[in-house]
């Protein structure tokens, strides 16, 4: 096989809006891959860019301009317009500190009297004390009377998130900071709703981001753009990136991929998305996007492209000439050269200590293992690339990164994004970041599988292991069965006892409204997660509603679960979610509201000796569970 032309610039660019406080990690890993072989490939990070051209001195005042024409007049337009001169010379500041350019201005922060405070400032009134009239601090029992830069953070975060309420208010009901325009693409059957969209007369958002983007273009001029979409929240933006990129140079070759493509677009018919695109990838990128620059080059004909859509006579085709995939071990390092590692914000949004990891901080990311080494989750997507194609690395091999990426960046924080890093794989590296001497933090997603002992887990902390968070589900040995998860709600209680005695931090990741559920399972839940935060075995947990893809055991057999699939429209776009009707007839998300008030009070010592059923709004069954089941069973181990 003939290699690609290093002739060929290639850009890859992450659009708005995903993390800000560190780079998404897929245009680094392409770049890194790219450059290893020879190809000239940068990189740049528009969702960064676009929040910080709009949050600024001189995007206040463009803001300022249009919510002076909005005749809607929301309490969140009147409170901005208000304050507005002080919103125009405190944005400077709070965006510096948010960076960790000026951590002193967290003692201005804190007192309450430095930033506007609008409705989001709302929320600390659920931190008071039982007695609201005790004078006491809302925000110390959060942060403690040390907690100077976090409670500054935090306060710097509810500030601007008023100023986002205001951009939705005024300018683009559609924006978020991680999900913008998110309804637009999510399992959206027909691309009507963004061909609209981004038909429509581009707003102040859609004129920044043009902005940055022609900006991007003339500065590294490349021959072909790729943009990596792993969110349905990043489509819209990609696309006017796109639209943008077609308008300034015909010529570039345009190519989409990406998490929300890899799931979504996999049965992909629609035509109108080869308006802004010229070529869409499945699945790993590395081999397509060989081909793609050796057929971009004219050393390859089309029909040799790997797993690509293309569009031919006004019909998609999928072209998928057969080659092995890259190794892992062969995929190179990632890199964040050409990233402005310096301008990312730490932000303290949600006060879940395992939600914080999310957004605060900058922390390299790196994948121990490329898929699942269990792939059996009947409401996983097992059977996609990124699941089922299971392939490790040498413990040297991935130190070797680890050390690369620290001397590139200065940053030893590292989040492995594994869909759940393999235990014998995790002992190997740990061993072999302590051989080295090669200190650094870092945390991931595991299985909360039997493998990993009390010695493990110290090993895994003695190396750096700062926090690990992993699927409990639903706590019922019967739907775990059924889920195929290969673990028990007593084994999870030993292994994530194990970790916590090792002095890390255990995020459980729930769920709710799993197929045949009743109330009585969701109450016994309740209980087991209400003894595990008891107990001392985790310290954070989140409940998700359960959603059916059609890529998942659950999608693809929905009898094997006691469901029936509600029909899918024919679908020429995103198909991923599916409806079902569950006998059981219960009223999931009247209990959801019900299980996350409990979990967000058992994170804060709130309640956790009292009766499950004082947090559920409705009548529910009493809890089948012993009250001392997990105490007993860490007891018996």
């Amino acid at each position: 096989m003939s290699s690609p032309l290093p002739s060929l610039r290639v850009l890859s660019v992450i659009p708005p809006m995903t993390q800000l406080n560190t780079p998404y990690p897929s245009t680094a890993y392409l770049t890194g891959f790219l450059r290893s072989r020879g190809v000239d490939a940068v990189q740049v990070d528009l969702a960064l860019g676009l929040m910080l051209k709009l949050f600024s001195r001189e995007g206040l005042e463009q803001l300022h301009e249009r919510t002076r024409a909005v005749t809607k007049r929301t309490p969140v337009i009147e409170c901005f317009d208000s304050a507005y001169a002080r919103y125009r010379t405190t944005i400077a500041p709070v965006i510096a500190f948010l960076q960790g350019r000026d951590p002193t201005l967290a003692h201005r922060i804190n007192t309450r009297q430095f930033l506007p405070e609008g409705p989001r400032f709302a929320a600390l009134d659920h931190y008071v004390a039982a007695d609201p009239e005790s004078g006491e601090d809302p925000l110390a029992w959060a942060f403690g009377a040390l907690g100077l830069q976090d409670r500054a953070r935090h306060l710097a975060t509810l500030y601007l998130n008023d100023l986002a309420d205001v951009l939705r208010d005024a300018v683009d009901p559609r924006f978020e900071f991680v999900r913008y325009a998110e309804k637009l693409a999510t399992s959206q059957p027909t691309f009507d709703p963004l061909a609209e969209a981004l038909a429509a007369p581009p707003n102040l958002v859609d004129e920044t981001l043009r902005e940055l983007t022609v900006s991007a273009l003339e500065q590294h001029r490349p021959q072909v753009l790729l943009l990596s979409v792993p969110f349905p929240g990043a489509v819209y933006a990609a696309l006017r990136i796109a639209q943008t990129a077609k308008a300034h140079d015909p010529g570039i070759a345009v190519v989409l991929g990406g998490g929300f493509v890899n799931t979504e677009l996999r049965e992909l018919s629609e035509a109108r998305l080869f308006d802004f695109v010229d070529f869409v990838t499945l699945d790993a990128g590395e081999r397509p996007l060989l081909a793609l620059l050796e057929h971009i080059g004219g050393k390859r004909s089309k029909q040799r492209l790997v797993r690509t859509f293309v569009r031919e006579e006004g019909q998609v085709r999928y072209i998928n000439f057969v080659e092995p995939d890259i190794a892992f071990a062969e995929v190179g390092t990632p890199t964040w050269d050409g990233l402005p590692l310096q301008s990312y914000l730490s932000l303290l949004d949600m006060l879940n200590p395992m939600n914080r990891l999310w957004s605060d901080g900058r922390w390299n990311k790196l994948t121990v293992a490329h898929g699942c080494y269990w792939k059996k989750c009947s409401f996983c997507d097992i059977n996609l690339d990124y699941i089922s194609r299971y392939e490790g690395a040498s413990a040297a091999t991935l130190v070797d990164r680890i050390e690369t990426i620290v001397a590139e960046t200065g940053q030893t924080g590292f989040h492995f994004v594994d869909e759940a890093a393999p235990p014998k794989a995790l002992k190997a590296l740990a061993a072999e970041l302590q051989a080295r001497q090669v200190d650094i933090s870092w945390w991931g997603n595991i299985r909360f599988e039997k493998t990993f002992s009390p010695e493990l887990c110290q090993a895994l902390a003695d190396s750096g292991c700062i926090a690990i968070s992993g699927g409990l589900e639903v706590a019922s040995d019967r739907l775990l069965d059924l889920m195929k998860k290969g673990v028990s709600v007593e084994q999870v209680a030993r292994v994530t006892k194990a970790f916590s005695d090792a002095g890390i931090l255990v995020h459980a990741y729930l769920m709710y409204g799993f197929p045949t559920q009743t109330v009585q399972d969701t109450v016994d839940a309740l209980e087991y997660v209400r003894q595990l935060f008891e107990n001392g075995c985790i310290q954070s947990g989140f409940f998700h509603r359960f959603a059916c893809t059609v890529h998942s055991p659950v999608g693809k057999s929905p009898e094997d679960y006691g469901v029936t699939l509600l029909p899918l429209p024919d679908s020429p776009f995103a198909k991923n979610d599916v409806g079902f009707v569950d006998p059981t007839g219960v009223d999931h998300d009247e209990l959801g509201r019900s299980l996350k008030k409990a979990i967000y009070n058992f994170m804060h010592g709130i309640g956790i000796e009292q009766d499950v059923r004082r947090w559920f709004d409705i009548r529910v069954p009493k809890p089948t569970v012993p009250r001392h089941k997990i105490a007993k069973a860490l007891a018996a181990a």
